[in-house]
């Protein structure tokens, strides 16, 4: 290892509208400001446990925490709604499209930071949010749109994930409202939603059951590690989406068995310290599946090229 410098870990915050996502990033800032106080004068030193936020929700009208990067600083929703005749929706993925075409200089800002460098400005070109004061980061985390089909299905949020990717280890933690998920076909639905942005994207995902103060998560871990328990439960439910449900947790059995999975509360903090493990954890992961994935495909990219300027230069030389 020598004194080669530890990459920042980016966390991606996804999940269905209303599931605490926000909340759900502010207990993290809170719970890495708490790991750094207790170990301010320790040998690891406290400046690299705090993170670096990027909110990517320009919709929010307020954010509980201090964004270092926040989207609305450099586009406006709601005079694009005006401007352009714009629906909610459309507002809102006109907007992150827009911000997209900037992302260069949001990894950019991300880089410095994780280098240990001070005085980044934002991506609009004025100072940047002062928490962290310019220390070296062991966490990124981005707080996405509540309308996760914005994000997930949009150009834009490809582009800022494979960003992210490309340059450092990342992972999804993709948030579930528990007490919610008690109804059979609602955990179906967050599991189906779960499954498709792990294969859109194909990075390291943690199912994260929030709310957990409300209600706890271990009958959902139960229901994904023995789907006779879900189908038991589903069993008194016989309309079609009841059916249907029953012949999802056949399928996506394989998918969300083995899958990381941990029980928060955003309210009181309990379970953020096994979070932060999985998230720790899911470097290997990333290691071994994408960044291979994603070395291969340069690789390939590189030869396509080279074939390409190869078939030029004899087109080039036949003609003279």
């Amino acid at each position: 290892m020598g004194g080669e410098k530890k990459k920042p870990v980016v966390v991606l915050t996804m999940g269905m509208a209303g599931s605490g996502k926000t909340t759900f990033v502010q207990r993290c800032i809170a719970h890495l400001h708490e790991r750094a106080a207790q170990q301010v004068g320790g040998d690891d030193g406290a400046a690299s446990e705090l993170p670096y936020v990027v909110n990517l929700d320009p919709a929010v009208t307020h954010v509980p925490y201090e964004a270092n990067i926040d989207i609305r600083d450099t586009v406006h929703y709601k005079e694009l709604m005006s401007q352009y005749g714009l629906g909610p929706n459309g507002g809102l993925l006109t907007a992150v499209n827009l911000f997209a075409t900037k992302f260069d200089q949001v990894m950019e800002l991300c880089e410095r930071r994780a280098a240990g460098e001070s005085g980044a400005t934002s991506s609009d070109g004025e100072a940047e949010g002062s928490s962290g004061g310019g220390e070296a980061i062991n966490y990124i985390i981005g707080d996405t749109p509540g309308q996760i089909e914005v994000f997930t299905w949009s150009a834009s949020g490809q582009i800022f994930a494979e960003s992210f990717a490309s340059q450092f280890p990342t992972c999804i933690a993709f948030v579930m409202d528990t007490p919610k998920c008690t109804e059979p076909r609602t955990f179906m639905s967050n599991m189906l939603q779960a499954c498709s942005v792990l294969y859109k994207y194909k990075l390291p995902m943690i199912l994260v059951y929030n709310k957990c103060d409300i209600s706890r998560h271990e009958f959902a871990v139960d229901w994904m590690k023995d789907f006779e328990n879900y189908q038991e439960a589903i069993s008194t439910d016989t309309s079609y989406a009841a059916s249907l449900s029953r012949s999802l947790s056949l399928v996506l059995e394989d998918f969300y068995g083995n899958m990381p999975t941990v029980g928060v509360s955003s309210l009181t903090g309990s379970g953020m310290d096994e979070f932060f493990k999985l998230v720790d954890a899911s470097v290997d992961e990333y290691n071994e599946s994408y960044k291979r994935l994603l070395d291969q495909k340069m690789g390939t990219s590189q030869e396509r090229v080279g074939a390409l300027l190869g078939e030029m230069k004899v087109s080039d030389e036949a003609g003279q």
